[in-house]
């Protein structure tokens, strides 16, 4: 096995950065948060990615938020931080910065803007990789970066880089995480990006998923997660369709948002967002309470 990768299969969660209408960071609201997500049965807790609004958090807060992370959780679950970017030197300087002591992982997103071609792509994750003191997950989401880590590119860094144990996949391409699931070393873990998607994955072989809606749902989210993984689908297909408007309203008007808008209305967090977001849309936000109302009934 792989340095760490059993510590990263069943649920994380993408945990929010919470605002007060000042715009500086919330830690009281998110160390409530940690809380539910630990208390909820979550595996792991995912910091400064993209529900976390890490493009809007500057260096120092990110310095703050990491060390103030560490002590919240107190190593209660693993913590993996997000450390990405468009630059591989900008990237490897970012690690060589981050206070590593209680982080267990970094996820990695692939370049964005520059449109690299996959060798690039492998070379900046080798690098990153080979930098790293803690293991490496891939975050793979074209949908936001314009580009890919293609399969054959995953299996490659999965075979030549040992300290590379994952992926979030939230490419939405069956075809290609299938080609992942089908060709990785035996100890490599592949992990969906898309809440929805989690349940077919994971019955194709995936090691879970890190979630957006167990912000508000930790238990229901890790129950079918690890039913899934247990073999038991009929029981995980029951969960998975308790929440799936929710999660469907979640993304409606664009992700964090939403989950921003449910997390007030669990009176969890404030409804804050750093520009360029902005909250949702009334009538959304009205879907999502009435998704919430459905689901705790």
């Amino acid at each position: 096995m792989r340095k760490g990768s059993h510590k990263f299969r069943g649920t994380g969660v993408a945990i929010v950065t919470p605002f007060k209408k000042s715009g500086a960071i919330d830690f009281e609201a998110y160390e409530a948060i940690v809380n539910h997500i630990i208390q909820g049965g979550a595996n792991f807790i995912v910091v400064l990615g993209t529900t976390g609004e890490a493009p809007t958090i500057s260096k120092p807060e990110k310095k703050a938020l990491i060390e103030f992370s560490v002590r919240a959780i107190n190593k209660r679950i693993p913590l993996v931080v997000g450390i990405g970017g468009n630059s591989t030197s900008e990237v490897v300087l970012a690690i060589h910065g981050t206070p590593f002591k209680g982080i267990d992982a970094v996820l990695s997103v692939c370049p964005y803007y520059s449109r690299p071609q996959q060798e690039g792509i492998f070379q900046h994750f080798r690098i990153i990789s080979e930098a790293s003191p803690v293991p490496v997950i891939l975050y793979s989401v074209p949908s936001r970066t314009s580009c890919s880590i293609s399969a054959s590119t995953t299996v490659r860094l999965a075979r030549e880089c040992s300290n590379i144990v994952g992926i979030k996949e939230a490419s939405g391409s069956f075809d290609q995480i299938y080609q992942i699931i089908i060709n990785r070393p035996k100890d490599f873990i592949v992990l969906s990006g898309d809440d929805g998607l989690a349940l077919p994955l994971i019955s194709a072989g995936a090691d879970g998923l890190i979630s957006v809606s167990a912000n508000v749902y930790p238990t229901e989210v890790s129950e079918m997660v690890k039913l899934a993984l247990d073999g038991d689908f009929s029981a995980a297909r029951m969960i998975h369709y308790k929440l799936v408007d929710f999660t469907n309203a979640l993304f409606a008007d664009g992700s964090p948002s939403g989950i921003k808008a449910a997390l007030e209305i669990k009176t969890l967090c404030n409804n804050y967002l750093r520009l360029p977001l902005v909250p949702v849309k009334e009538e959304v936000y009205r879907l999502i309470d009435t998704c919430m109302k459905q689901i705790e009934k």
